[in-house]
């Protein structure tokens, strides 16, 4: 038998793509302007942030793409639609953050070892109203569902980028009062070394969704024992938990129960226990009455009672005498 399906994500999607798109404008607009102050100032600090940027974009472009995609409603063979747009893109945005961060190391020890003059004062006032913006930004996308991998990815393409314009202002501010110009180089390198672990977080947590590993904070093992615990539940197998995108947890169980119990009392009973503990909305539960052969269901009384083969996988045992016939 199996259970209803439900599920619930996020808040307005229109609300967020407006935050995102705001925020988008901010970006694009700043950046264009960064780029012409950093070739006119040789500041490789300022150069780096406007590839931070490009990518902040690109994300931010990417997300509100995703977003539309993923709220198609299914058709043809995607059965589930195309929610997992939103994880591709938080995958690429990943890669793009580690591509980039990868360059700005080269160049930086480049740089390091060979410094050219950098206009201080350009990068110390460019850096301040980089600052201004990212926090613009970054109160913008707060507003929109950072439960969603999607959002979560640009979010900390923003943060990541208004840390690294604080290290660019501190560099400016080194090399126009001390005349420290390796401090453009250490700067830049201070935001590669932020795009990496950036880049790394979102590609890590993209990939356990692709690769359908269980939500983070949600063990299988105890999912399956709280299940059968329940009350006339006398086996739990099959159990499956993955993600279908991010906020979309979703979990499939074959579940046996005492012989005359009611499966439909507690196929309603073990949905409300995985709402309740896990917020888990999305269920497939099998649900069938157990014998010493292997499974007779009797819940379904049109067709009659029929007889299946006990399956080989792992199973979780409980015996729970509150069972009423």
């Amino acid at each position: 038998m199996t259970g209803d399906h439900g599920h619930g994500h996020g808040v307005s999607a229109n609300a967020d793509r407006r935050y995102l798109a705001g925020a988008l404008a901010l970006l694009l607009a700043f950046m264009a302007g960064e780029i012409l102050i950093g070739l006119a100032a040789h500041s490789l600090a300022l150069i780096s942030d406007a590839g931070h940027m490009l990518t902040d974009a690109f994300s931010i472009a990417l997300a509100l793409i995703a977003m539309r995609l993923a709220a198609r409603p299914p058709e043809g063979g995607y059965t589930y639609g195309l929610k997992r747009a939103e994880i591709l893109s938080a995958q690429l945005n990943g890669l793009t953050l580690i591509l980039l961060a990868a360059y700005f190391i080269y160049e930086g020890i480049r740089r390091l070892l060979a410094p050219p003059e950098v206009t201080g004062q350009l990068v110390f006032f460019t850096a301040l109203a980089g600052i201004v913006i990212n926090v613009a930004a970054s109160w913008l996308i707060s507003r929109a569902d950072r439960t969603s991998l999607n959002v979560e990815g640009a979010f900390q393409h923003i943060l990541n980028d208004l840390w690294a314009f604080v290290a660019t202002a501190i560099a400016g501010l080194a090399i126009w009062i001390f005349g420290f110009t390796r401090a453009d180089a250490i700067a830049s390198l201070i935001v590669a070394g932020l795009m990496l672990k950036a880049g790394s977080g979102l590609i890590r947590s993209a990939g356990r969704i692709l690769m359908e590993a269980a939500p983070s904070g949600v063990d299988p093992k105890e999912v399956g024992n709280r299940l059968a615990e329940r009350p006339c539940v006398v086996e739990v197998h099959d159990l499956h938990v993955w993600e279908l995108t991010s906020g979309y947890p979703a979990l499939s169980a074959h579940v046996l129960v005492e012989p005359g119990g009611d499966c439909h009392a507690v196929r309603r009973d073990l949905e409300q226990v995985l709402h309740d503990a896990y917020e888990i909305t999305h269920t497939t539960l099998e649900v069938d009455h157990a014998d010493g052969q292997g499974l007779e269901i009797h819940c379904d009384d049109s067709h009659g009672p029929r007889h299946v083969s006990a399956t080989d996988s792992p199973h979780t045992h409980a015996h729970n005498p509150a069972c009423g016939h």
